[in-house]
């Protein structure tokens, strides 16, 4: 698993409009169709599908 990454003001848009706290939720990758999630102190992943 790689090491996530703060998100940008964008991501944390999208990451408030799924649902989820964005400063709970780190970035682990983001391509043109998801975004993936990892929690900061759980580890837990989720994927956020885009369009």
């Amino acid at each position: 698993m790689k090491q996530g990454t703060k998100p940008t003001h964008r991501q944390r848009a999208e990451i408030n409009a799924a649902g989820f706290d964005p400063e709970n939720w780190l970035v682990e990758r983001n391509t043109s169709s998801e975004l993936v999630l990892v929690h900061r102190h759980a580890s837990k992943t989720k994927v956020i599908r885009r369009g």
